[in-house]
């Protein structure tokens, strides 16, 4: 350390977003089953037992994740209509498809979602993680876009859908079954 300067550490809660960060791309790529907190440590560059002091579990970690990848598609969709030419359900709909469609061209986010989505079949927490996440988004789209139950619901099932053609790879195959798959699906 050189004379005169003052060595600053990290707060507990710069640690945690940290964390968070490093456990988001551990997660994306083996899952929640796949994963373990020695390797979030290790590329977190902390100690396992400092992980345990910031989430109590691994389990925890994991829906700490989970709640982020909600809070950033939030966001997204925020921006979203912020840049909507109108009030119309369609075109603020459209707007934000589009957002969360860029969004998702981070694998990573995509990658937690469909984690997430697996990991909810067998994991009460992360069941209820998402589902709570789920109903967040779903009021903010049906009150900010002003649309239809119907319009909401096709709005969410575009965007599974679309995890499905971007994970599955499925736009770069040109058959049939993919052309009707992602027909008026945008990806970025």
């Amino acid at each position: 350390m050189q004379r005169g300067s003052v060595r600053q550490l990290s707060t507990a809660d710069e640690r945690r977003q940290t964390v968070l960060r490093t456990a988001l791309s551990a997660f994306a790529a083996r899952g929640y089953w796949g994963t373990t907190t020695t390797e979030v440590a290790k590329a977190a560059g902390i100690s396992q037992a400092y992980v345990y002091r910031l989430f109590p579990s691994k389990e925890a970690l994991f829906v700490a994740v989970v709640e982020h990848c909600f809070v950033q598609v939030r966001a997204s969709l925020e921006r979203g209509v912020a840049q909507a030419g109108g009030s119309d359900p369609e075109v603020v709909l459209s707007v934000m498809g589009d957002a969360y469609s860029r969004l998702i061209s981070d694998n990573d986010l995509m990658l937690i979602q469909l984690h997430a989505q697996a990991a909810a079949v067998s994991e009460p927490a992360v069941r209820e993680a998402v589902r709570q996440g789920y109903a967040r988004l779903v009021e903010y789209v049906r009150g900010a876009s002003g649309g239809t139950e119907e319009q909401v619901q096709e709005f969410f099932a575009r965007g599974m859908l679309c995890h499905l053609i971007v994970s599955a790879g499925a736009d770069a195959v040109d058959a049939p079954w993919t052309r009707t798959l992602a027909k008026g699906i945008r990806h970025h």
